[in-house]
């Protein structure tokens, strides 16, 4: 039976983002979807780099004992890619993706994922997560510590364990699969998974409609749920040559990758492999007005992170509670909270939140540890000056303790002459 992949993509930057650092690339044989990250580093830069050197597989499908091969391939490509840029540009350390690849080979589909990105397969009326999350939320389910519906409104849930960093330890999850005729491919970034409930994705991907409008409803949700990240869905549809529609075959580049495209008045590359190379020039800004409205757009960007709206929102609504006569009562509730962050140096527990008030202090540390930022990977020393919000003093210690196993992994590897990225969990 000959088949073939019916797909589509869309993405949107969220309702509090200014810049959208997903990327996601559809095509007849290929679907991909990468987060860039990296706090005021450029993750738009780190998605774009990555789609580009994939696209480069989206030829002829390949035979399928060499398709994982050339999904491993291509991330190893990125990654130097990203490592390459990160030397060029100094200011773009720190910066990161996901990666999640879905490569169709005849009746297989190969899969590549790294980070919390996601691949989903709707076969018979149900849905399955194909991928693995890197993440700090996921290590916490697979240990027991909580359960995945604890898991849905975790404070951690966007701190990721391994993306692609330019690290040469950066490795990915690869697994093939059979591909039916009747299945349908969800691949999103965290931005859909993260605030629509798996049961709302289920029921829409169900209603069998085409994957555009498919795609479009399920943003549309993610819009109503509050969207403070930027989201990114393709769908794809494994349908019969023989009694179907031919399936599309312009291929769809959405996000970060298309609005880099897009600004420059470079023609669009004809071949896959020149696609591959015009996606990374552009997403490395080597086009000078681009280059310059890039660092215009991060000057002026603070690019908050995914949930620091909440936290403005918390604090607006203690300065409004301050004039009114409830200061107290909102400084009560300051104080059931916690998070991690930096102290002298050093990571620490603070009771309250990350936040003043004019001359009132909304924290203050409660656990000085012994472990040095300046031993922490470069991504978890961003994430740490932005601080780690927890629900209770226990999870931040808990979180404490990883960050410390994390630290002794980065020495060892200085010790060993190599550079720390994100280390395996």
């Amino acid at each position: 039976m000959a088949i073939a992949l019916r797909y589509a993509a869309r993405s949107d930057v969220g309702l509090v983002r200014q810049e959208n650092q997903d990327s996601g690339y559809a095509g007849p044989h290929l679907l991909v979807v990468a987060d860039g990250m990296g706090g005021h580093a450029a993750g738009d830069v780190a998605s774009s780099i990555a789609i580009g050197e994939m696209v480069s597989l989206d030829g002829e499908s390949p035979g399928a004992e060499n398709a994982l091969n050339l999904l491993a391939s291509a991330l190893r490509a990125a990654n130097r890619a990203l490592r390459e840029a990160m030397q060029q540009r100094p200011e773009l350390q720190g910066m990161g993706t996901t990666v999640t690849a879905l490569l169709r080979t005849g009746n297989k589909i190969a899969v590549a994922h790294i980070g919390d990105s996601r691949a989903y397969l709707l076969r018979d009326g149900t849905l399955t997560q194909i991928t693995h999350d890197h993440s700090f939320v996921q290590s916490l389910i697979d240990e027991g510590r909580i359960t995945e519906r604890e898991a849905e409104g975790h404070p951690q849930r966007s701190l990721v364990t391994r993306v692609l960093t330019g690290q040469e330890e950066d490795e990915p999850d690869l697994a093939m699969r059979e591909a039916r005729v009747g299945d349908r491919y969800l691949v999103c970034s965290d931005g859909l998974s993260g605030f629509v409930a798996r049961e709302t994705i289920q029921e829409i991907l169900v209603q069998a409609q085409s994957p555009g409008l498919t795609a479009d409803r399920l943003v549309e949700l993610a819009m109503r749920a509050g969207a403070p990240d930027n989201v990114t869905c393709l769908i794809g549809d494994i349908v019969d040559l023989n009694t179907d529609e031919a399936p599309p075959t312009a291929q769809e580049v959405v996000g970060a990758a298309a609005e880099r495209r897009i600004t420059t008045t470079r023609a669009v590359a004809a071949t896959p492999a020149a696609k591959a190379a015009a996606l990374s020039r552009e997403a490395l800004g080597t086009d000078a007005a681009e280059a310059e409205r890039a660092e215009s757009l991060r000057e002026s960007d603070p690019r908050p992170g995914r949930w620091r709206w909440l936290k403005i929102s918390s604090l607006v609504l203690l300065g409004l509670t301050a004039v009114a006569g409830g200061s107290y009562a909102a400084y009560s509730w300051s104080q059931q909270q916690y998070y991690v962050g930096e102290a002298k140096g050093y990571v620490a527990i603070y009771q309250g939140v990350s936040q003043n008030i004019g001359p009132l202090e909304l924290s203050h540390v409660v656990d000085q540890s012994d472990i040095a930022l300046s031993d922490l990977p470069d991504f978890y020393r961003s994430k740490l000056d932005s601080t780690v919000s927890t629900t209770h003093v226990e999870e931040s210690r808990r979180l404490v303790t990883d960050l410390r196993v994390q630290a002794i992994k980065c020495q060892t590897i200085k010790a060993a002459g190599g550079t720390c990225g994100i280390p395996s969990p």
